[in-house]
């Protein structure tokens, strides 16, 4: 792969941005300096910038190769920040073929995974944060992962890093002052003051981060599992929340033994329903090996739903582990016991609220409507490497050491969004203090 730091000033790339196979509309994207020299060797004199404009493709050897829509921006306002065009095309096969054809003869060559928002983010055009945000747009399944992504994409996380920056670079350059000019007639409480603010920001940085788990599991999904003894309807209570035939049901213990899984959606947050083996002791190999399998799930499971039949007069204690929801079921045959959720899966009396509940439970796991939230491993652990400098910092025995505990706090911030400026410190210290006085 062509490092685009490099490549970006020589190569010209191009990709197909609509999904593959036959459709009515395609459309190929050009990123890179030679795109204005291609867009006339296949369309004619460039078009006004950014407006549609109907022309006939041709190869270089002047053979039609399609009516299309192009449009032209040059740079640096476009996606890129360079100069990039969009083909719009006919969507056979046929014709994406001649064209892709026709690109690679002029020069263009295609673009690996990413390459686009690779290189806007070295252009300038966004950060870190922002071009992950389309990652995750891109592959978002709900409305509460479309929301999410929308407001990192819009740099609600940015803005708070970017404050974070700012305050850490601001006692930075107090902290560069004490140190260089301990002689000088400054106020005894600049010091003090500083402590303070390191403080209040290490509690931010912490309280963000606990929160961290909650954005992870927004982005990647929860799962729920449904745990019990055998013919407490488990599988019938699957397929009630999938509204499908799912799992197989049967009067027979022991049917379930591998975990069946389904998705669905709660409070629009993507879950993953899991069917487990009916936990009993058995003598049958292959039934144990699924209880052993489901007992493992229910351990790692964000909610568990701990299944029993409201007609057993000594249901069993839920399993120990993450948060588990007793659920009685066959409620028409009897009631719920004293702290059981009461549903029928036979008549569906109590599916409504318990369906109503496991939303309630989906949108506390994530924090829901919650802006902005960690959502990827990478950032939680710099901005954990963060807090441990500040950490460091306040505890320094000495204010070189605490300087040198804050840059790295500063750093670790700069991970997340890729963005590091060391003339930021400079601006700070030269605006704020009279230092060639």
């Amino acid at each position: 792969m062509t490092p685009l730091a490099e490549g970006a000033a020589t190569d010209t790339i191009f990709a197909l941005a609509t999904g593959p196979g036959r459709a009515a509309i395609a459309i190929i994207r050009l990123s890179g300096p030679a795109t204005p020299a291609i867009l006339t060797a296949l369309a004619g004199p460039l078009p006004t910038p950014r407006r549609a404009t109907l022309r006939k493709l041709h190869t270089h050897t002047g053979a039609l190769l399609d009516h299309a829509l192009i449009l032209f921006h040059p740079s640096p306002a476009s996606y890129t920040g360079e100069d990039t065009a969009e083909l719009h095309l006919h969507g056979g096969r046929a014709i994406l073929a001649a064209v892709t054809a026709a690109l690679l003869h002029a020069g263009a060559r295609p673009a690996d995974p990413g390459e686009f928002t690779r290189r806007a983010f070295l252009g300038g055009k966004m950060d870190l944060l922002e071009a992950e945000a389309i990652a995750d747009l891109v592959d978002s399944e709900t409305e509460a992962q479309r929301l999410a992504a929308l407001r990192q994409l819009g740099g609600a996380q940015s803005a708070l890093l970017a404050g974070w920056a700012a305050r850490l670079t601001h006692a930075l350059a107090f902290q560069e002052t004490l140190i260089d000019f301990p002689d000088e007639d400054l106020p005894p409480h600049i010091e003090a003051t500083l402590l303070a603010d390191l403080e209040n920001l290490l509690v931010e940085l912490q309280t963000h981060i606990a929160l961290a788990p909650a954005g992870e599991r927004l982005r990647t999904g929860l799962t729920f599992a449904i745990a019990g003894l055998p013919n407490a309807g488990k599988s019938s209570l699957l397929n009630a929340l999938a509204r499908r035939d799912a799992a197989i049901v049967s009067p027979h213990p022991g049917t379930t033994r591998d975990p069946i899984e389904i998705q669905a959606e709660f409070a629009s947050i993507p879950v993953t329903l899991i069917d487990t083996a009916g936990l009993r002791p058995t003598a049958d190999p292959i039934e144990a090996e699924g209880i052993a399998r489901a007992r493992a799930r229910t351990q790692s499971a964000d909610l568990v739903l701990h299944l029993i039949d409201a007609s057993n007069p000594t249901p069993p204690e839920p399993p120990p582990g993450p948060t588990t929801l007793l659920i009685a079921n066959k409620i028409d045959l009897a009631p719920p016991p004293p702290g059981a959720i009461g549903i029928s899966v036979k008549s569906g009396e109590g599916l409504p609220a318990l369906e109503a509940l496991l939303a309630t439970h989906a949108a506390r796991l994530t924090h829901a409507g919650a802006t902005p939230l960690l959502t990827r491993a990478r950032h939680t652990a710099a901005l954990r490497d963060a807090a441990t400098g500040l950490s460091a910092a306040l505890a320094a025995p000495a204010p070189e050491l605490r300087a040198e505990d804050l840059r790295h706090a500063h750093h670790a911030l700069a991970r997340i969004t890729g963005k590091t400026d060391p003339e930021a410190l400079l601006d700070v210290i030269f605006r704020s203090f009279c230092i060639g006085k």
